[in-house]
C-alpha cells in the first residue's frame, strides 16, 4: 500500500466526493457523471487515479463497469493514520554529553513548558545551516542520539 498515493488520490474534493458516494452504493460512470454534474470522461479520468491508488474495484455488470472502494485499503490508510497521530515529540535530553551550553538552554526551556525566548528561536528557527550532531526537529535543536 501506497499511503501517500492514496491520500495524493482523496486529497481532490471531486475524487473525495466519488469516494462517499461509492461507498454508499456502486455506480458506473455515466451514473457518477449526473450525480456529480461532471462529464463522462472527467468522471473517468478521477477513477484512473482512484483505482492507480488501489481504491477501487471494479465489477462488471452487462456492458457497465460499476465501481465499489476497497474498504481493506481504506482500514489499512486509517491504521497508518492513527499510528502517525500517535507518534510522540521527543524531548531533548540536556544531560547527554556532548550538548553545547546552548543546546542545554534550549531543551531545558522546552522541557518546562515555558514560551521561548528571542534569542532561543533564533536558535531554534531561524537558522535552516545544517549544524554537525544537531537535528532540527522543527522547534527544537537536538545532540542526535
Amino acid at each position: 500500500m501506497e499511503v501517500t498515493k492514496i491520500l495524493k488520490a482523496i486529497a481532490d474534493e471531486t475524487r473525495f466526493k466519488m469516494l462517499k458516494l461509492l461507498l454508499q452504493h456502486n455506480y458506473c460512470v455515466r451514473a457518477l457523471a449526473r450525480k456529480l454534474g461532471l462529464s463522462e470522461s472527467a468522471i473517468s479520468q478521477h477513477i484512473k487515479v482512484l483505482k492507480e491508488a488501489g481504491l477501487l474495484i471494479g465489477v462488471k455488470k452487462g456492458y457497465y463497469m460499476h465501481y465499489d472502494v476497497d474498504r481493506d485499503i481504506l482500514r489499512q490508510l486509517s491504521t497508518k493514520i492513527e499510528e502517525l497521530a500517535a507518534i510522540e515529540r521527543e524531548l531533548c535530553n540536556p544531560e547527554k554529553v556532548g550538548c553545547k551550553s546552548s543546546e542545554q538552554k534550549i531543551c531545558h526551556v522546552r522541557k518546562s513548558g515555558h514560551k521561548c525566548s528571542d534569542e532561543v528561536k533564533s536558535i531554534c528557527h531561524g537558522d535552516d545551516r545544517e549544524e554537525v550532531g544537531v537535528e532540527n526537529h522543527g522547534n527544537c535543536k537536538c545532540h542526535k542520539s
